[in-house]
């Protein structure tokens, strides 16, 4: 059997993942000389309201390999192989720390995956490979698996502000709005495992009518495109929409995740996203 290990980035509830014999490695967060595990130490709703306060912007670090260690090491002894699925090398040091647990475990089969992606995008990914893995998929059926949909994940996000991206540093493609970011809603993609501008509206509800037509234009409509809304500090905006989607193409259910502490570091409250897998 393949175990998968994720991590909190992927905002998947820790209830359901323990429900799942799911590992979620957790991210740490960092309010000046304190820090935190996302997943025992703090919630969103917690760092929220020390992120509204704080007078430094809180930092983020990927779990650090000891924390990878007793997984792999009960991998090893269960003989199964492993499969990391990490959140874009290019928004978190999660690959990296990965890899270098990884290379503790020379004698263990072991692939770390860069997503490319993070969010409810993230979750869906980990969600399938550990159905794969638990409806018996072997090892190279899992990873192919993984990279087809990988090319096929689409994912918008609208931010209240650029404010908190610019500080953090994880502002990508979107610099060029930096000089308005007071007076805009951006909207942003992750592109090549980077933040990219799409598109900027004056209003939030002008950003959310265009949310629903850049679905539109990729979203197949069907239930296997998974698609999956995703906020920070702002569920009636997210349930509002969820519901307006789940109606308009009749699916059975769009799941809500609410967006962890690491991701919201760089976001800021208010954020909305969208994740699926385009046409």
């Amino acid at each position: 059997m393949v175990r998968i290990l994720g991590d909190t980035t992927s905002g998947i509830p820790l209830g359901r993942a323990k429900e799942l014999d799911l590992i979620l490695l957790p991210q740490i967060i960092m309010f000046d000389q304190d820090s935190y595990r996302d997943d025992t130490e703090i919630d969103a709703q917690t760092f929220i309201s020390k992120l509204k306060a704080a007078t430094n912007l809180p930092k983020t670090a990927a779990p650090p390999p000891a924390l990878y260690q007793p997984y792999l090491a009960q991998a090893q002894k269960d003989h199964q192989d492993v499969i990391i699925i990490c959140p874009s090398a290019g928004l978190s040091g999660t690959v990296r720390s990965a890899t270098t647990a990884a290379g503790e475990f020379p004698g263990l089969t072991i692939e770390v995956v860069d997503s490319l992606t993070i969010g409810s995008g993230l979750a869906s990914l980990v969600l399938q490979a550990h159905r794969w893995a638990k409806e018996g998929l072997q090892f190279k059926e899992i990873l192919t698996g993984i990279q087809d949909l990988i090319i096929k994940e689409q994912n918008y996000f609208v931010v209240d502000t650029l404010e908190y991206l610019h500080k953090g540093g994880r502002i990508g493609g979107a610099q060029n709005l930096v000089g308005s970011m007071l007076q805009i809603k951006p909207i942003l993609t992750i592109k090549e495992g980077k933040v990219q501008t799409v598109e900027s509206q004056r209003t939030k509800k002008r950003a959310h009518e265009r949310l629903l037509d850049l679905i539109a234009g990729d979203f197949p409509g069907t239930e296997e495109a998974c698609l999956c809304l995703m906020h920070g500090d702002a569920v009636e905006d997210a349930q509002r929409l969820a519901s307006i989607l789940k109606t308009k193409y009749e699916l059975s259910d769009v799941p809500i995740y609410e967006l962890p502490p690491a991701f919201l570091v760089h976001a800021g409250p208010g954020v909305i996203g969208v994740s699926f897998y385009k046409k």
